[in-house]
């Protein structure tokens, strides 16, 4: 198992992450304190994607629009009150 500083982890990520690749586990220190442990993945299978039907874009006039509203309240007098609180 190889150790690694912090500051050298940084500046050669890419260098140790090919490392783990290959099968090397890493031991991240902080100032030689131990604070985490970079290890391989044990799984060998590959990640299946399946990629989205693509779908049928929907004209704007086969949209349903909301109800009108059907209330008595004056709507922009009630923001207006509203943002003239804060």
């Amino acid at each position: 198992m190889k150790t690694v500083r912090i500051a050298e982890l940084k500046s050669r990520l890419s260098e140790h992450l090919r490392a783990v690749k290959r099968g090397e586990t890493l031991t991240v220190l902080e100032r030689d304190t131990p604070v985490a442990r970079i290890t391989p993945i044990e799984s060998k299978r590959s990640l299946l994607v399946i990629r989205p039907r693509p779908a049928r874009p929907v004209p704007l006039a086969d949209i349903p629009l909301p109800r009108p509203l059907t209330t008595k309240t004056d709507i922009v007098a009630l923001l207006l009150q509203e943002r003239g609180e804060r």
